[in-house]
């Protein structure tokens, strides 16, 4: 949606969110039809208040050629409010006492997050991990090592609440805290077959979602997760990922987001393992045990106290900043060739001249695109854009 005609000349810091009407009328708008977190933002920068938002987002949806345009009506945002309520969960707003600082730190922090549970969590350090949903048997034993060493050392672990990776990581740390991001309502069970383990968060760590009660989820809900799980840590672990994974659109989330990427490397005969080598052959950490993670992220990121166990006199790797930049690099490459594609094929060594790189730096990056659907390559050497 776009304002241009409307009020152009009125900019308004919005007001700090203090009362309660201005909390509900920012839900509402929220909640309206087409209005995202940029639009959120945008409206609420340009008139001030969510109530003034709301009062001119019509002539701001026929000004974007959306006709007969309705905002959410109260009704809608009450029956929330009170399935929230039933479900035991508690609305957090961004730019209150109790929105986790970390999260508030990314340009599309959520608005508003359900939360259910021990809601302290947020003020502890975390790290997340990730990983594939039909998980290897070492790929899970991994991951719950990882889960409980890391838990004992003081970290509080973020994770997606999915099958194979996730649910090993969440159970492994259910004695010393964990966080779980939901991609549909915080109410909803999904997968069905952890139920029993998000109860079981509820009740000793925390589950969040930025959805609203009783959503179920969809494929496009899950990158939304995505960049939760990695802006609530400082890093991500990725554990087992296949060349084309969600575990991967969770690395570069955190990528953009400024935060590092750590893999655990695996065979290279093993599909499951291809996301992993890929990151680390892009220059992400790798990662063997605990102490490797916790070297990674430096004295700065560790928690103030911890267990005896976790006493174990690191310095920071002062490597793991190049490798850091030099993964940072590759992701920003992803974008620069993806931008200068299209559906209509140019010939490879023309994008390389305009990208105005190294061959040997374009070609793995167009074999990670075409390996993950978004570039093909045509006959006479020419590529494009997957539409």
């Amino acid at each position: 949606m776009t304002d241009k005609d409307h009020n152009p000349s009125s900019t308004h810091p919005p007001i700090p969110p203090t009362s309660e009407d201005e909390s509900f009328d920012r839900l509402r708008l929220l909640r309206s039809r087409r209005v995202g977190v940029a639009t959120y933002k945008r409206l609420l920068t340009e008139h001030g208040t969510a109530q003034n938002a709301l009062a001119a987002l019509p002539m701001v949806a026929r000004a974007a050629g959306v006709q007969n345009y309705e905002i959410c009506s109260e009704t809608v945002v009450h029956a929330e409010l009170r399935a929230g309520k039933a479900a035991g969960a508690r609305l957090v707003m961004h730019g209150t006492a109790d929105y986790p600082a970390i999260l508030a730190e990314l340009d599309d922090a959520p608005p508003f997050l359900w939360v259910m549970g021990n809601a302290d969590l947020l003020n502890r350090p975390t790290i997340s991990m990730v990983g594939a949903r039909n998980a290897s048997s070492l790929g899970t034993r991994m991951a719950k090592a990882l889960a409980k060493g890391l838990g004992e050392a003081g970290y509080i672990v973020v994770s997606g609440l999915a099958r194979g990776i996730d649910a090993a990581a969440h159970h492994a740390a259910l004695g010393t805290g964990t966080i779980a991001v939901q991609a549909g309502g915080i109410d909803v069970m999904y997968p069905a077959e952890n139920t029993q383990l998000a109860e079981d968060i509820a009740k000793s760590g925390l589950r969040i979602s930025e959805q609203p009660m009783g959503l179920q989820p969809m494929a496009r809900h899950f990158p939304s997760r995505n960049r939760i799980i990695a802006g609530l840590s400082r890093a991500t672990i990725v554990v087992e990922a296949a060349a084309k994974s969600g575990s991967l659109i969770t690395a570069r989330d955190a990528l953009d987001q400024g935060r590092d990427v750590l893999a655990v490397p695996g065979h290279p005969f093993d599909a499951r393992a291809a996301g992993c080598n890929m990151l680390i052959r892009d220059g992400a950490g790798l990662i063997r045990n605990t102490a490797d993670v916790i070297e990674a992220l430096g004295k700065e990121c560790q928690p103030t106290s911890h267990s005896p166990q976790a006493e174990l006199n690191l310095t920071p790797a002062k490597k793991q900043a190049t490798t850091q930049r030099t993964l940072r690099e590759t992701a920003a490459l992803h974008m620069q060739i993806l931008s200068r594609l299209g559906p209509s094929p140019i010939a490879e060594d023309q994008l390389i001249r305009d990208l105005q790189t190294a061959p040997a730096n374009v070609a793995p990056v167009l074999i990670d695109l075409e390996l993950e659907g978004q570039v093909l390559r045509q006959p006479g050497g020419l590529i494009s854009r997957a539409g």
